[in-house]
């Protein structure tokens, strides 16, 4: 399946990503967007090394979460696939090396080489460096930001004709944020956020939307709260794969378009928020 959609602005993404793995877009307001786990491309050395094929690696990358980015004026993309780096997790776990770093996988055919982790490390490093400048100037624009962190999550592991996992423990959206430091600070923009989500109409039903339910939040969250404690606020969405089929990759567009309406319908109770809390300074 073919994931990429023919418009310009991500046709010149892809040429400009082609050596940089990413993209960071200024825009206006103090919303950001990010996809850093969409990407789906790896070197060629990685590609010769891994044992897994793209279905299965496109099943637990997060599809189509680079299109819901454009909720926002500011937007962070990202294209190297997690086998190849995972930047949402520590520096010494970006790497997969074993089964249980993965979902039980086995990963490689032969491990990769110290040349090659050197190279994702470095990459790493690259994004955060670039990661804090780019916030830093959200901040010194608007001193409070807040970071849409867009993920989402498999719900049929036990296979395509096997029962879906327990909906109790499976929100529809679950909302990540128990790394921040603060939550009593952020709980009327918090709040306002799962209001407008759970009262939106998804094809004539209410979405479930909870908080730490099935995922507290990663690495870049935690990151981000620590190196801009006080003044950003991560909201990592998860988004159960209600519009998608898990097992062949296929994409329910119409779907993915009432996502990213309702993402867009979150914006201006966050912005009036922000307002009222930047007000209280």
């Amino acid at each position: 399946m073919d994931r990429r959609v023919c418009e310009p602005e991500w046709l010149a993404r892809d040429y400009a990503m082609k050596k940089r793995q990413w993209i960071m877009c200024h825009g206006v307001g103090p919303v950001v967007a990010a996809a850093i786990h969409d990407g789906h491309d790896i070197s060629v050395e990685v590609a010769e090394r891994i044992a897994i094929d793209d279905v299965r690696r496109l099943r637990e990358e997060d599809p189509v979460t680079y299109r819901m980015t454009s909720t926002a004026d500011n937007r962070i993309t990202v294209t190297a696939s997690r086998f190849m780096v995972d930047l949402n997790r520590p520096r010494d776990k970006c790497v997969y090396r074993k089964p249980e770093d993965a979902w039980g996988m086995q990963i490689w055919r032969e491990p990769p080489t110290e040349k090659m982790v050197e190279h994702s490390l470095e990459i790493y490093d690259r994004f955060y460096k670039e990661l804090y400048d780019y916030l830093a100037v959200l901040k010194e624009r608007y001193g409070l930001f807040v970071v849409l962190d867009l993920h989402s999550y498999n719900y049929r592991r036990n296979g395509p004709d096997a029962p879906p996992e327990d909906p109790e423990r499976n929100p529809d959206i679950n909302v990540g944020n128990a790394t921040l430091r603060d939550r009593k600070r952020w709980e009327p923009l918090i709040e306002r956020v799962l209001y407008d989500m759970r009262n939106f109409d998804y094809f004539g039903r209410g979405l479930d939307v909870r908080e730490n339910v099935k995922f507290k939040g990663g690495y870049m969250a935690e990151w981000i709260h620590r190196n801009f404690e006080g003044s950003a606020l991560v909201l990592s969405l998860e988004f159960k794969k209600i519009f998608m089929d898990e097992w062949t990759g296929n994409v329910d567009l119409v779907q993915v378009e009432r996502l990213h309406t309702l993402l867009k319908c979150t914006i201006p109770g966050i912005e009036e928020s922000l307002k009222k809390m930047d007000a209280k300074i």
